[in-house]
């Protein structure tokens, strides 16, 4: 929970972007340094292929409203988890398969994964939020609430 002190916004509330401890790779830094790269690309692995969806945060009057760009995942890719005051929003892409007789000339894309995890605010209902993914953006309504929620619940996507 994050309180932003300045007149307009005296006690304004924001959804805070969770940051487990612990770096991606022990050697990241110094590969970074010397080389100028990080330690993914000095092993052949494309930047491109790491990104985390880019991410919107809107707060309305009763709500907080979290679009996820979410291109090419179906609802079924997608999974949302609550887990001690703490939204979790993963995703799963399967491999894409090659018919008889095509290569590649390029690929840009490929299966995996992701996980995006935010710290929500005291003043939330838990109880109440939804989701829907429509035109490859997963859109999170989660709405504001003075009342304590449970501490865990998985949300399914409409």
């Amino acid at each position: 929970m994050s309180h932003c002190n300045t007149p307009k916004h005296k006690h304004a509330m924001m959804i805070a972007k969770y940051r487990p401890s612990g770096m991606m790779h022990p050697f990241n830094g110094l590969v970074s340094e010397i080389l100028g790269h990080d330690i993914g690309q000095v092993l052949g692995h494309d930047s491109a292929e790491r990104q985390l969806p880019a991410v919107n945060i809107i707060e309305q009057a009763d709500a907080y409203l979290l679009q996820l760009v979410a291109t090419g995942f179906s609802k079924g890719d997608l999974k949302l988890k609550i887990e001690s005051e703490t939204l979790t929003i993963s995703g799963e892409r399967e491999k894409f398969e090659l018919k008889e007789n095509e290569r590649f000339t390029r690929r840009e894309f490929n299966a995996g994964s992701f996980a995006r995890s935010f710290r929500l605010p005291e003043s939330v209902s838990v109880d109440g939020i939804s989701a829907e993914l429509l035109n490859g953006i997963l859109q999170v309504r989660i709405p504001k609430s003075d009342a304590a929620s449970p501490k865990g619940r998985e949300i399914s996507i409409g």
